[in-house]
């Protein structure tokens, strides 16, 4: 099983039409940018996320909002909860984690960060 990780905090997964098929797009992390696009009727891309040190997946994502995919975009994997506000700043809704790094980091070290505009140095500097 997987636990979706939101601003909210833990929850179960409520994608029902499944991961296979039309409207789901299973992205690997050395996914090459220059061709990277979502196809019509996209509804949901996965990005995966093999290791933590594997920072690939934050480039596709920024990259997929950058070209205007406005659908779901969740983080799967091995997405650590220091790394939950970089993963929202890059564009991701959601991450799925296993069970086994949920019970290794509890919620609330994700809610820590799930007030991930504040202290984005970014705004600071527009501001």
């Amino acid at each position: 099983m997987s636990v979706i990780v939101t601003d909210t905090g833990f929850g179960p997964d409520d994608w029902t039409p499944g991961f296979e098929g039309a409207g789901v797009l299973d992205l690997p992390s050395d996914t090459d940018p220059a061709d990277l696009s979502a196809p019509e009727g996209t509804r949901m891309i996965r990005i995966d996320f093999p290791s933590f040190a594997d920072g690939r997946g934050f480039t596709l994502a920024r990259l997929l909002r950058l070209r205007g995919y406005t659908g779901r975009l969740r983080a799967k994997g091995h997405v650590i909860s220091d790394q939950y506000a970089m993963a929202r700043r890059s564009g991701f809704d959601e991450v799925e984690i296993s069970d086994e790094l949920a019970a290794r980091q509890p919620e609330a070290d994700w809610l820590f960060r799930a007030n991930w505009r504040q202290h984005d140095y970014q705004a600071r500097l527009r501001g």
